[in-house]
Parts: C-alpha cells; sequence; structure tokens
C-alpha cells in the first residue's frame, strides 16, 4: 500500500498555495528531523537557512546511506523523506534552521528539534523522537514517573526561542513518537503570546502525561489545537494518559511495528482511517495502566533505573550494540544483574510478578466480556475516535 514517500510522488508538484498544509505534510516534517543535520543546518542563534534540496545534496554527499540502513533503528529511512522532499515543488525551497542535537548522560536526555519554514509563511516546529541512544530510551521510561522531563523542559524553551526569532504568525509543532510527547508539552507550556500563534500540535504515536497533566488548566486550554494520530495496533502512543479526540490510521506492518511511520498508509491528501484501534492495542494498554497503578512513583523510578543500570554496566549505549552483541550482552547483563543489593533484585522480581499478574487479569476479563457479548449476540467493545483514558 501507499505510504508518505508515494505521497510525494503523487502531490509533490503542488505547491502549499495549490494544496493547503494536510496530516501527511505534518508527518513527513515529523520523520525529516530524524536525519542527522550535524554541520549541515545551522544552530540556534547563527542566523542561518539552508534549503531542504541543498541540505539533501549536502547530506548524501556526506554520508554512506548503505552504513546507515544497516542500522537497527526503524527511523533510519527517514533519509529518503530527506531526498524525496529535496525534488519536490512542495518542498524543496522550504528553509531549515535552528537544529539542535543534543545527548546528556547526565540530564538523561536525548533532545533533537529543526524549525521548518514553509512556502505559506509559516513554521513547522518538529521535535524528535527516541534515536538510537541508550539514554534516548531511558528517558521515554522516566516520563513514567517524573513530573516532567529535561527534554519537555528544553521543548518549550526551543518553542518559546523560535517564535520570537523567527516572528512567524503561524507555528505547527508536531513529532513522531517522544517528538509527539514534547510538541504537546511545549504548545502546553509556552508563553500565551505563542499559544496564540499555534495552528495545531500533532503527536503522531506519541505517548501521553500523567492525570494531573491532563486535567491541569493550561492543558485544556490547547486541547482544542492538538492532533493525535495513533496507528491501528498503537503501543507507543496509547501509554500514560491522553484526551480528546485521536485519528486511528491504517498501516501495512503488524504490532510495534506499526510505530514506524512509513508503514502509515496514505491515499490522497490524507491517511486510510480506521473508526478504531484493534482490540490487542487495547489489551496491552490495560495490562501495563493496570501495573503501573500497583507501584508507586518511588518503585517506578527504582525499576527504570534498575534495568539501565544492568545495560551499563554491560556497557551497551545504543540499541545497535544491544541487537549485535547478543549472547555475550546476554552474559555481562545476568552478571551484572547478580551485583545489584538483593533488595533492588527482589523488587524487580516482584515487579515481573505484578506485571505477569496484569496480564493475565487483564485476558480473563477480556474473555469475561467475550462470553457475556456473544451471548448477548452483540459485537465486542472497542475505543473508536474518543477520549483514550
Amino acid at each position: 500500500m501507499a505510504n508518505i514517500l508515494d505521497y510525494l510522488d503523487w502531490r509533490g508538484d503542488l505547491t502549499l498555495s495549490q494544496s493547503e498544509f494536510n496530516e501527511v505534510d505534518n508527518l513527513l516534517l515529523a520523520q525529516l528531523v530524524y536525519v542527522d543535520f550535524d554541520g549541515i543546518v545551522g544552530r540556534v542563534g547563527d542566523g542561518q537557512k539552508i534549503s531542504v534540496a541543498e541540505a539533501s545534496e549536502r547530506f548524501f554527499a556526506t554520508h554512506d546511506e548503505n552504513e546507515i540502513m544497516k542500522k537497527v533503528s526503524m527511523t533510519k529511512t527517514a533519509i529518503y523523506v530527506l531526498k524525496k522532499m529535496g525534488e519536490t515543488r512542495r518542498f524543496c525551497d522550504a528553509g531549515l534552521s535552528c537544529y539542535v542535537n543534543d545527548i546528556s548522560q547526565e540530564e538523561e536526555s536525548q533532545f533533537s528539534v529543526i524549525c521548518v519554514h514553509l512556502s505559506d509563511g509559516s513554521i513547522y516546529v518538529s521535535f524528535s523522537g527516541t534515536d538510537h541512544t541508550i539514554v534516548g530510551w531511558k528517558e521515554n521510561f522516566n516520563m513514567g514517573f517524573l513530573s516532567e522531563t529535561p527534554g519537555q523542559l528544553k521543548a518549550a524553551a526551543y518553542l518559546n526561542h523560535i517564535a520570537e526569532v523567527t516572528g512567524a504568525s503561524v507555528i505547527r509543532v508536531g513529532g513522531h513518537s517522544k517528538g509527539g510527547n514534547l510538541s504537546v508539552y511545549a504548545a502546553v507550556k509556552c508563553e500565551p503570546s505563542v499559544q496564540e500563534k499555534i495552528a495545531d500540535v500533532y503527536s503522531n504515536d506519541g505517548p501521553g502525561f500523567s492525570r494531573t497533566m491532563i486535567e491541569s488548566p493550561e492543558y485544556q486550554y490547547m486541547n482544542r489545537k492538538i492532533k493525535t494520530i495513533l496507528p491501528e495496533s498503537s503501543i507507543v502512543g496509547m501509554l500514560l494518559e491522553h484526551q480528546g479526540d485521536f485519528e486511528v490510521v491504517k498501516s501495512s506492518q503488524n504490532g510495534i511495528q506499526q510505530h514506524d511511520a512509513m508503514s502509515w498508509e496514505v491515499l490522497g491528501a490524507s491517511f486510510i482511517h480506521l473508526e478504531a484501534v484493534a482490540p490487542q492495542s487495547l489489551l496491552l494498554d490495560e495490562t501495563l495502566k493496570s501495573w503501573l497503578f500497583e507501584l508507586d512513583v518511588e518503585q517506578r523510578q527504582q525499576i527504570v533505573d534498575t534495568v539501565f543500570a544492568i545495560l551499563e554496566g554491560a556497557n551497551i549505549t545504543t540499541v545497535d550494540e544491544f541487537y549485535h552483541s547478543k549472547w555475550k550482552v546476554i552474559q555481562e547483563v545476568m552478571k551484572t544483574k547478580s551485583k545489584l543489593p538483593p533488595e533492588t533484585q527482589q523488587l524487580f522480581a516482584r515487579a515481573m510478578k505484578l506485571l505477569w499478574k496484569s496480564g493475565n487479569t487483564t485476558v480473563r476479563k477480556t474473555l469475561q466480556h467475550a462470553v457475556r457479548d456473544t451471548r448477548a449476540n452483540t459485537p465486542l467493545d472497542v475505543v473508536s475516535k474518543k477520549s483514550i483514558k
């Protein structure tokens, strides 16, 4: 089926004045930030701007695409988004500026963002999701117990700064995966004067927030501009809490592979939409929420710190190292785990048992509902395009 690259073949010859900005354009720009623009796109404050076409030419002149495609990350195909966008009337002259790629072991933060200046006079602030670094993945898990992460704070500060230095009157904010979360957070926490310029906030399969954040007046105010887009078997995007309507899109992949934006199916100027997320997505979502309910904030932090301490002890710094090291990594992980304090090992074991228990409970409840609904000759309940709770 067709995806965002096919969309560029179909509609890339149409400028934004001929066909206005749409949800597929949003996903393309959310993918663009996954490209390593170090040394190509200017930094915040230097006043430099480079076109997508020129950035593409410079990138492929200095990077080996075969080496990039050997990586495990599903975001590696973003380089082809850059190449094809650079060949279209729609995006070739769009300007790229204010690139940030900041990875901090001390802050446990992986933060990347770029500003895209579009031909309709608007800007799209594109926040990156998780890259291939272990510290980037740990930041995702930290969202389960921190009220705000360093990346979220940086996102709000960046949005305020960009609004000031560009002078743009129309701002779109978006991102994929963690980038979707950062986009929503930045829009909710930025200055009121900036919020008035924001047209839309796109969270493309991005995790949600704590209930406290969701229920806050500032979130409620911006909620009308937030557009949440999920693949049918969403896993990442169902994490934590959301509020408001959301769109479900068809994917050519299964399970966690649906998180890959390249699998989202496109027809014309929009995604192929479905009425509901898949039952297995709801099952996993309920299991994880039930599990987290059993653990307090301190225990969640201990579990996350334990898992990543084990990886650190095994000298694993990237997803590629974890994937390619295989048996050696398993040996090092087990060795590191055995050195943990007894109380930490006990907490970890308890958490795994609770996760197993939550999963069994959710499955039993689902089967009971299925039997009851079958007897009543009614269809199983599924979540349609309404609030995710």
